[in-house]
């Protein structure tokens, strides 16, 4: 059975009290098993946690229809109410002239960002392009939530992402709602 030790501050002068509230009913506190600060609650806009996540391999598709650039993170809220906001720094390119390089963010199977529409439209002429966009996501979840960066070509030419060894980088922020 584990056990709970309460220790003081050597230096420290005041008093921690603990104290119980005025009920008739049965609450019971579980203690993450984290070392750090416990977050009870939080004022609306805080950052409660944050995720990131790199990928640096060049992935490729001539598909027209959204494939994974194979760039993911995981977060699981700690309140159905919180928000999501995503942070998403890549490159794009092509190989074949002129195309559009639509991209676009999943929540787990789902279509978040841009369902037909991209979220960025982006039009490269065989060059490597800096490309970034944010999303602010309400997942209405306290499960492990996986967000994946999506591509694909514009008009069936060869696009990639990572081209040249550039590492893509996924973050994803709690916000207390």
């Amino acid at each position: 059975m584990s056990q709970v030790a309460i220790s003081g501050n050597a230096s420290g002068t005041g008093t921690l009290t603990i104290a119980a509230p005025n009920t008739n009913s049965n609450y019971t506190l579980t203690l993450p098993a984290l070392t750090g600060t416990v977050l009870t609650s939080a004022t609306a806009g805080t950052v409660l946690q944050v995720v990131r996540a790199t990928y640096n391999t060049t992935t490729s598709t001539t598909s027209t229809s959204f494939v994974t650039s194979n760039l993911s993170a995981s977060i699981t809220p700690i309140s159905s109410t919180n928000k999501v906001l995503v942070f998403l720094l890549s490159t794009v390119a092509t190989a074949n002239g002129s195309t559009s390089i639509p991209v676009t963010l999943y929540r787990n199977a789902t279509n978040v960002a841009g369902g037909t529409t991209p979220i960025t439209d982006l039009v490269t002429s065989g060059n490597n392009w800096a490309m970034n966009f944010n999303y602010l996501d309400s997942p209405a979840t306290t499960s492990a939530t996986t967000y994946t960066f999506y591509f694909r070509s514009g008009n069936g030419s060869l696009v990639y992402t990572n081209i040249a060894g550039y590492t893509s980088s996924l973050i994803l922020m709690e916000i207390a709602a």
